[in-house]
C-alpha cells in the first residue's frame, strides 16, 4: 500500500496534467454543439470537387433567408389593419346637434330662412363626416390602403384609408360648405359649432390587426418542395450555383439536425472527445519536447489550458448569441498573452491548435481558421517589445487590416462582386481590435493570479531606484557597479542574437544580489585593500564564494522575484570551479576533490541565462586587464569564452556557435569602447 502511495505521489505532476487534459476536453465538448458534421464542403460559385451526391433521405428544400423576409415584407404590406368604430359618439353627435344648433342661431340674430339653410347645410356634413367615421389620431397610411371597420366585434366595412375624415380635413371642408354665397357670415359659428360636436369615433384596433398578422406569417412556408431519397443532388465536378447551394445547405442542416438525435448521439460525444483530446495532448507533447521548463511546472500548463477555455467559451457564447458577432471575440490575444510569457512559438503553437477546435463550431470554419490563423501569424511577427505602448497599437492595426483584406478577399471568392459586401462586418473586425487592447490589464490579472512575470514587469524591475536594487548599491556598491556593466553588456548581446533583451537586462541586474550578505569578500567591495580572505582557509573561502548563489535565491524569493529572474542567479556561474581557491588548496592538497569547490548549477538552459554566464565572466575578469590593448581584448575574450564552451557550460541551452561568435563580436567591441580603444592598424 506504502509502495502504491509512494508511486502516486512520485507521479503526482503527471497525474494532475492527465486529470486538466481530461477535464478540458469534457468542459470543451460539453460547450460543442452535440450534432454531426456535415461532412462535405462546399462554396457557392465553386465546383463539386467530391463523388456524385445522392440525396440519403427525404429532405425539404429551405427557402433562403432572402426569399423568407421578402415574402414575410409582402405579407406585411398586404395584411388586413383593423379600426374600431364607436357608434355611440355619431349617435350622440346626431342627437346633440339640434340644440347645439339652437344655442349658436338664437332666432333673434339671424333670419328663418337662412336659419334653415343653415340647420339642412349641418345636418349633411354631419352625414359626411361621420360617414364612415373620424380618426382620434394621425396615422401613415397611403390613400389607397384598405382598412376593416369593425363595430361591436363585428366587421361593417372595408374601406381605403382616404375615406375615413382625419380631424385636419373638418375645417377646410366646412369652410368650403359656406363659402361664395350669403351664408358665409355666420362660418366662424358655424365651424365653432361644430368643433364642440364632432368627436372622433374610430381609432387603431392594434390586438386584432397584430392576431391576424401573426397568423399569416405563421402560415410562411420555410420550405418549396422535397428532394426524395436517391435523387442525384450534384455530379462531381459541377458548379454550385444558387439552387444547388440552396439545396446542399438544406440537406447539411437537415442532417445536422435530425441524423444525430437520437441513436448516434452518444457516438458524436465520443468523437468529439476524441478529437478534442488529441488536440490537447498535441499541445502537451509539444510543451515536453520543446519546452520542458513549462511542462514541468503545472500552474503554467494550467495557465495556458485555461487560457484556451476562456476563448472557446466566449466563441461560444458569440455563437449561441448571434453567430454574425463572431470577429468581435479577440482571439488573438491568446498569442499576445502567451508570447508576453513564454515565447512566440509556444503561443503560435496553442493559437493555431485552438482555431482548430473553434472550427468544429463556427460557421464558414475554413474561411474563420484561415482568418485567424493569418492574423495570429500576424500578432506574433509584429509585436515584439509588448510593454511598448505604441508596439500594441500599431499591432492591433495591422491585425485588423489583415483581418479586413481577407474577409474582402473571401466575399469576392464567394459573391463575384463586391455590391453586396456586408460593410458592417469590416466594423466588426474594428470592434475586434479595439478589445484586442484590453490584453495589458489582462496581463496584469494573470500574473497575480498565476504569479508569472511579462516584458511589463520586466520593465518596472528594471528601474534601478526599486528598492532591491538600491539596497544592493548602498550595502555592495562595487557589485551593483558591476551588475550594470554587465546589463548593459548582456542587452546589447542579446539584441544581436534576437534574444529577449529586457529578460537578460533584468537578470543581470539581480544576479549577484546575494553578494549582500557578504560584500568585502568580493573584490570589486574592497575598498581599504584589506582582504578578508587572507585569515580563511581556501575551502572556507570558496564556500563563501559558492554560496552567492545560495544567498542570492533566498533574497530573491523573499523579495518575491519571478521565477525567470531567480533563473538567471541560479545559472549564471553554471558548474563552474572557483578556480584560484580550489588550485591554492590543491597546492597543500593534492588529493582534493573539484567539486568542493564548484557551483551547483544548473547549467544555463536558455540563450539568455547563457549571454549572462558569458557576459558576467569577461566583465568581472577584465578588470584584471593591464595595459589593454585591442590583440589583448580579443585574445581575453576569446580565451574565457572558449574555455565555458569546452567545460560543456551551454551544452543545455538552445544557443548556436553562430550565436556564441556574434556575442564573442558584441563583447569585444563594447570592452573595445570602455577602454577608449582605437583600432590598431597594420603599419
Amino acid at each position: 500500500m506504502n509502495e502504491l502511495v509512494n508511486k502516486w505521489y512520485r507521479n503526482h505532476a503527471l497525474i494532475y496534467k492527465l486529470l486538466l487534459l481530461l477535464g478540458t476536453t469534457f468542459f470543451i465538448v460539453y460547450l460543442f454543439p452535440k450534432t454531426g458534421k456535415f461532412r462535405y464542403s462546399f462554396e457557392k460559385g465553386k465546383p463539386w470537387q467530391s463523388e456524385n451526391l445522392y440525396s440519403p433521405f427525404d429532405f425539404a428544400i429551405k427557402k433562403s433567408d432572402a426569399q423568407i423576409k421578402s415574402e414575410i415584407e409582402d405579407v406585411t404590406s398586404r395584411s388586413e389593419v383593423y379600426f374600431e368604430v364607436d357608434s355611440a359618439v355619431k349617435r350622440a353627435a346626431i342627437d346633440n346637434y339640434l340644440e347645439r344648433f339652437n344655442s349658436v342661431f338664437k332666432d333673434s340674430v339671424i333670419g328663418f330662412e337662412d336659419k334653415n339653410v343653415l340647420y339642412s347645410r349641418g345636418k349633411v356634413a354631419l352625414s359626411e363626416l361621420y360617414k364612415y367615421g373620424v380618426l382620434n389620431s394621425i396615422y401613415n397610411y397611403e390613400d389607397s390602403r384598405l382598412l376593416t371597420l369593425v363595430e361591436d366585434n363585428a366587421q361593417i366595412n372595408k374601406v381605403q384609408f382616404k375615406d375615413l375624415t382625419q380631424q385636419s380635413e373638418i375645417r377646410p371642408y366646412l369652410e368650403n360648405l359656406l363659402s361664395k354665397n350669403r351664408l358665409e357670415t355666420y362660418r366662424e359659428d358655424f365651424i365653432s359649432l361644430f368643433f364642440n360636436l364632432i368627436q372622433p369615433n374610430v381609432s387603431f384596433n392594434n390586438s386584432l390587426t397584430e392576431k391576424v398578422l401573426e397568423e399569416k406569417l405563421s402560415n410562411i412556408s420555410k420550405t418549396r418542395g422535397i428532394v426524395s431519397e436517391g435523387t442525384l443532388i450534384i455530379s462531381k465536378g459541377q458548379v454550385i450555383e444558387d439552387e444547388h447551394y440552396n439545396i446542399l445547405n438544406s440537406l447539411k442542416s437537415e442532417y445536422e439536425s435530425q441524423v444525430w438525435s437520437s441513436n448516434s448521439y452518444n457516438w458524436v460525444i465520443v468523437a468529439y472527445t476524441l478529437l478534442v483530446a488529441l488536440a490537447l495532448l498535441m499541445l502537451l507533447l509539444f510543451l515536453r519536447k520543446y519546452r520542458n521548463d513549462v511542462f514541468l511546472n503545472n500552474t503554467k500548463v494550467t495557465f495556458i489550458f485555461f487560457n484556451i477555455v476562456v476563448m472557446v467559451v466566449l466563441t461560444t457564447i458569440i455563437i449561441n448569441y448571434n453567430s454574425e458577432y463572431l470577429y468581435v471575440v479577440p482571439l488573438c490575444i491568446l498569442p499576445l498573452v502567451l508570447k508576453a510569457f513564454f515565447d512566440a512559438r509556444l503561443g503560435l503553437f496553442t493559437h493555431v491548435l485552438t482555431v482548430l477546435l473553434l472550427g468544429f463550431i463556427v460557421p464558414n470554419s475554413y474561411e474563420y481558421m484561415f482568418l485567424q490563423i493569418i492574423a495570429g501569424i500576424v500578432t506574433i511577427l509584429t509585436i515584439s517589445e509588448l510593454y511598448k505602448r505604441a508596439n500594441l497599437f500599431i499591432s492591433v492595426g495591422q491585425i485588423t487590416l489583415i483581418y479586413i483584406i481577407a474577409y474582402f478577399a473571401f466575399f469576392v471568392i464567394h459573391e463575384g462582386q463586391i455590391s453586396t459586401i456586408k460593410w458592417e462586418t469590416f466594423g466588426l473586425f474594428i470592434l475586434g481590435g479595439l478589445a484586442t487592447l484590453f490584453v495589458q490589464p489582462l496581463i496584469y490579472i494573470y500574473e497575480k493570479l498565476f504569479g508569472l512575470v511579462s516584458d511589463v514587469s520586466l520593465l518596472e524591475l528594471s528601474d534601478t531606484n526599486a528598492k532591491l536594487l538600491k539596497e544592493l548599491s548602498n550595502k555592495a556598491p562595487g557589485t551593483f557597479h558591476h551588475s550594470l556593466n554587465v546589463a548593459n553588456l548582456a542587452e546589447a548581446s542579446a539584441n544581436e542574437i534576437g534574444a529577449n533583451s529586457m529578460l537578460v537586462r533584468v537578470g543581470a541586474l539581480y544576479h549577484d544580489i546575494g553578494k549582500m550578505k557578504n560584500p568585502t569578500f568580493f573584490t570589486e567591495n574592497q575598498s581599504t585593500g584589506i582582504n578578508p580572505h587572507d585569515e580563511l582557509s581556501a575551502k572556507e573561502s570558496a564556500d563563501i564564494i559558492v554560496n552567492h548563489v545560495l544567498d542570492g535565491i533566498e533574497i530573491a524569493k523573499k523579495n518575491n522575484l519571478p521565477d525567470r529572474v531567480i533563473d538567471f542567479i541560479r545559472t549564471h556561474h553554471g558548474t563552474s570551479t572557483v578556480y584560484y581557491f580550489y588550485m591554492k588548496e590543491k597546492a597543500n592538497n593534492e588529493d582534493t576533490n573539484e567539486d568542493d569547490f564548484s557551483y551547483q548549477g544548473p547549467k544555463p538552459f536558455s540563450k539568455e541565462t547563457a549571454i549572462l554566464m558569458m557576459c558576467d565572466s569577461v566583465e568581472a575578469a577584465s578588470k584584471s586587464l593591464k595595459s589593454p590593448t585591442t590583440t589583448k581584448i580579443n585574445a581575453f575574450v576569446e580565451n574565457i569564452i572558449n574555455k565555458q564552451v569546452e567545460m560543456g557550460q551551454f551544452l543545455n541551452a538552445d544557443i548556436t556557435f553562430k550565436d556564441i561568435e556574434a556575442i564573442k563580436r558584441v563583447l569585444k567591441l563594447k570592452l573595445a569602447n570602455i577602454y577608449h580603444l582605437r583600432i590598431e592598424y597594420p603599419e
